[in-house]
């Protein structure tokens, strides 16, 4: 298939380059989906956004879960694609989708039918945003299938080198996002303000929107999905490798974000304006890790068919070009952070009151965007391999350790700056430490040739 990248011959930074710049650019129409979402929902003012931001916590946790199809469906694939068995990859591709549609109403369900002691762990003050948060969670969350279903495809065609379709997806949603999310929030022509509740309904529709595309481009799929049978019973071979890759990816998105659920606590004892800087600042802070996290999928798709292959040369020429490319948007994204930080954050809240406070986590979280890119893409690097545990081990010790950081830093002069440094510290540790993980292990794989 014409459209699917060759990532076993030929030189090696025209493959990666076409594999990951639609990735790339995926990453940021995820991006502006978000932001989008951000703009609209801020100019209804900071107790909206600390609504959204409290009942996005859980959004993020279900990330963290249907990573755990995404890894696991996309490495194997990826393997058995350069294994030159092609039956085997699409056994794990109708695995994958099963266990993520299963595993997405599951979750749903359970947002559902606890809403509320859900959004009351955060301990907010205003009732109002209290009931804006439980509307929102429960729309998002409870058809959050979709968010599912489109992260195991993402990962689905990224291993078999057409990255374009996810990009392609992607980008219808966000379109209908743009379209909706101010005619549901504010109300247009015949359709009432809904507000919160408008931004949520925007949200799943748009989500429909990729899934339904995805169904499209498996249609017209000429390489694997026609021997991918969606329907039928689950084959344990395949879930228990797809478990055995995925589960300490997803075990360690679901801890970091259990962590920042208890920071976000921390956070909301400065009150609901804070919440609302925390979830502003991450979604203009992901420019970065969003973009380093699609750079890092074209590195695992990269290194999984070429170890598949035994094309040991071809993994450590491909990790030298993908960090040589992230180390440059690292540096930038650091720089813009910290020199940009007052214009970029009145974008999404205008408060007076409110903009300092948003300045200070800018420019605090700009000092670690460049380590933070290094151990995304590093990450990546490791899993292509199926080593998804010495990422897992790093991330999940230095996040764990920003709770008794930040809770030190609160008591001095740094007052809400402490929980941010506590952020930042940790970040620069993970970025510095799975690097030097990942040189040695890298090592010690070429010497193996």
């Amino acid at each position: 298939m014409k459209k699917n990248i060759d990532m076993l011959h030929g030189p090696v930074l025209p493959a990666l380059t076409k594999l990951a710049l639609p990735i790339m650019a995926t990453s940021l129409i995820q991006m502006a989906y978000n932001l989008t979402d951000m703009i609209w929902i801020g100019r209804l003012g900071s107790n909206a956004v600390a609504a959204v931001g409290a009942a996005g916590m859980y959004m993020w946790l279900s990330n963290g879960l249907a990573s755990l199809s995404k890894m696991g469906g996309q490495v194997n694939t990826g393997y058995s694609l350069g294994s030159g068995s092609r039956k085997e990859a699409a056994g794990y591709i109708a695995n994958t989708l099963r266990f993520a549609a299963i595993s997405g109403i599951i979750f749903g369900i359970v947002c559902m039918l606890s809403a509320t002691p859900l959004i009351g762990f955060f301990n907010l003050n205003s009732p109002q945003v209290i009931a804006d948060a439980k509307i929102y969670l429960q729309i998002t969350c409870g058809l959050v299938v979709f968010s599912f279903m489109n992260q195991s495809f993402t990962g689905i065609f990224t291993a078999l080198g057409n990255s374009k379709a996810a990009f392609l997806a992607t980008t219808s949603g966000l379109i209908v996002n743009i379209i909706l999310d101010p005619v549901l929030i504010f109300g247009l022509g015949p359709f009432p303000a809904m507000r919160i509740m408008g931004a949520a309904v925007a949200t799943v529709i748009a989500q429909a929107i990729v899934t339904l595309t995805f169904l499209i481009f498996t249609r017209k799929d000429t390489l694997i999905f026609p021997e991918v049978h969606f329907f039928g019973k689950p084959n344990m071979h395949y879930l228990t490798s797809i478990i055995k890759i995925g589960l300490p990816t997803s075990i360690q998105s679901m801890l970091f974000t259990g962590i920042s659920m208890i920071i976000a606590r921390l956070v909301a004892g400065y009150g609901d304006a804070a919440v609302a800087v925390q979830k502003v600042g991450s979604q203009i802070e992901s420019i970065s890790w969003m973009t380093a996290d699609g750079f890092a999928a074209a590195v695992n798709s990269f290194i999984a068919q070429n170890h598949g292959a035994g094309n040991r040369d071809r993994i450590r020429k491909g990790y030298s070009h993908a960090m040589g490319i992230v180390l440059v948007w690292g540096i930038f994204c650091t720089l813009l952070l910290i020199l940009c930080p007052e214009p970029i954050f009145r974008i999404f809240i205008t408060e007076p009151d409110v903009i300092p406070m948003g300045v200070d986590y800018l420019m605090i979280l700009g000092v670690s965007q460049l380590f933070m890119s290094v151990e995304i893409t590093t990450a990546g690097a490791f899993s292509g391999y199926g080593r998804t545990v010495p990422p897992s081990v790093i991330s999940i010790i230095f996040t764990s350790a920003r709770i008794p950081l930040a809770m030190l830093l609160i008591t001095t002069s740094l007052a809400l700056n402490g929980i941010w440094w506590s952020i930042t510290i940790s970040s620069i540790f993970k970025g510095i430490l799975l690097l030097t993980w990942f040189l040695f292990f890298l090592r010690k794989e070429m010497k193996k040739s």
